[in-house]
């Protein structure tokens, strides 16, 4: 089975991106052929400053390989590597109807925020429908916010289909419930739109400044307090096996525990467990040109398919 996933290289990876996305990208590469890009042509519709995308788009890459992510084992490259894919996007572009577009909630929500209405924010749909089309994937991991992207890309990938025959994979997607959402240290889902996230890899009096601000209500030292509506309790959960988890469930219900403590053993949860990873990101830091080059090959090998794709689709639209 072909999984594929992105992430955008907008700004320093947080535990919603690890939690979300990064690990279980990790894990798939031993069970199933994996493609994983850095989405630097999506992240364009929100930085806007070129030699700062240019910067996040090979640290994103060096974050990825340092938690764990093997070249060899998969296929990891920088979207704009494989310029089949905006030749694509243009061409799904006429298997899709405007009012399609106007009813995606992600546009909508984020003009809601601010962001500014360009015609890229407003494809972004397209542009994600052909690089999963491109490389003819069978599952997609998503998050619940962009599910309703992949639905759109199944929607153009049958309307191509049923016009010129087989050609695309439907893909299908895969929401993980358990970390669908990664609360943020405000309750809100984590994001860098909200700047409420904690990073993987900052220092550590950042990382204690962050864990110590999460909001939790009011109740006192002795008062049992509910878990189930606690962020704390959320993002340690994360850390924990189910047997921990349910401990540290037990010690919310019965009262006589700080928020303040669990807070501390939060952040020396998430300094531990990023320990080893850390000392390789440094590694991978001072080695730019070995990343360069992984990511070349990568791009090599996720262009092979492209190309047969591609071959595909132009001599059925004439092109």
């Amino acid at each position: 089975m072909r999984i594929l996933s992105g992430i955008q290289p907008s700004g320093a990876f947080h535990l919603g991106n690890y939690f979300g996305m990064m690990r279980k990208m990790i894990e798939y590469q031993e069970q199933h052929e994996l493609f994983c890009f850095m989405a630097n042509l999506h992240a364009m519709t929100t930085v806007k400053d070129g030699e700062l995308l240019a910067k996040q788009t090979l640290d994103a890459a060096t974050t990825f390989l340092a938690l764990g992510l093997n070249p060899e084992k998969s296929t990891f490259w920088v979207q704009s590597e494989v310029k089949e894919v905006t030749l694509l996007t243009w061409i799904l572009s006429n298997y899709i109807s405007i009012g399609l577009l106007e009813r995606c909630h992600s546009y909508k929500d984020k003009i809601s925020r601010g962001f500014s209405p360009n015609a890229g924010l407003f494809t972004y749909p397209i542009l994600m429908a052909a690089d999963i089309l491109l490389f003819q994937s069978d599952r997609v991991p998503v998050g619940k916010d962009q599910k309703q992207h992949l639905e759109v890309t199944r929607e153009i990938a049958i309307r191509f289909n049923n016009q010129h025959g087989q050609v695309f994979t439907i893909p299908e997607p895969e929401i993980n419930e358990e970390v669908a959402v990664v609360p943020g240290i405000d309750g809100q889902k984590m994001s860098k739109s909200y700047n409420n996230t904690i990073e993987i890899f900052i220092d550590k009096k950042q990382l204690k400044k962050k864990v110590m601000s999460i909001v939790t209500d009011s109740k006192t030292l002795d008062e049992p307090k509910n878990p189930d509506n606690c962020n704390v309790f959320k993002l340690y959960s994360l850390f924990l096996s189910k047997d921990d988890s349910e401990a540290l469930r037990q010690r919310y219900l019965q009262g006589g525990l700080g928020y303040g403590d669990v807070k501390k053993e939060l952040l020396e949860t998430i300094w531990n467990y990023f320990e080893p990873y850390r000392e390789k990101k440094r590694a991978l830091d001072e080695d730019s040109e070995s990343v360069k080059k992984i990511l070349e090959i990568g791009a090599e090998k996720a262009r092979a398919v492209a190309v047969q794709t591609m071959k595909e689709v132009c001599r059925k639209v004439g092109v």
